[in-house]
């Protein structure tokens, strides 16, 4: 069984963390939600727009090896937080080491970019790509996969997101199915 790991930072969008996290299970990838240590109490952690979920561990107790693939919501307040957690970045660079699977979302690529783990093409929310710089971005994909990283525009690209990180960690049929079974066409 493929098994994700999604940190969660305060400010996190709660509409691709929440869809990501319902996908990729309704594929058969055993998900790990992780909190940002000092943060939160009680494993909480607040999204953008005042919705709390509750994460199973904290980032600290993370090793890369566990997991197949890291993916990260995006959200302003969430991504600045990633981008400048150590741990976040150590793991980020953990896994690029070790050939595993990077997605980001939304602002979150931004995270990727201060690791230094972004590839070359790459898309994100409209406007951060500012931040990152212009070279290798497209507005044009819903989901752009380059290598081993994974990207993909905002909320309303999520289900997609997380259908395509499905393909590429469980295969075709498990993609097919939960396409279906979320009526997902557009994706």
């Amino acid at each position: 069984m493929a098994n994700a790991l999604v940190p969660l930072a305060e400010g996190f969008e709660e509409i691709e963390a929440v869809s990501l996290i319902d996908i990729m299970r309704r594929g058969g990838i055993e998900v790990v939600v992780a909190y940002l240590e000092g943060e939160f109490a009680n494993n909480l952690v607040t999204g953008a727009n005042g919705i709390t979920v509750q994460a199973e561990t904290s980032i600290k107790n993370v090793i890369a090896d566990d997991f197949d693939i890291i993916v990260l919501p995006g959200g302003w307040g969430g991504t600045n937080r990633l981008a400048e957690d150590h741990i976040v970045q150590d793991l980020l660079k953990s896994f690029q080491v070790k050939d595993k699977y990077i997605a980001a979302i939304c602002a979150a690529p931004y995270a990727l970019h201060k690791a230094g783990v972004l590839s070359q093409k790459y898309t994100c929310y409209p406007s951060v790509e500012e931040q990152i710089g212009r070279s290798g971005y497209t507005d044009r994909e819903k989901v752009v996969i380059d290598g081993k990283v994974m990207t993909s525009r905002g909320p309303g690209t999520a289900i997609c997101f997380g259908l395509a990180i499905i393909k590429e960690l469980v295969g075709i049929e498990s993609y097919n199915m939960v396409r279906a079974g979320t009526l997902s066409e557009f994706c």
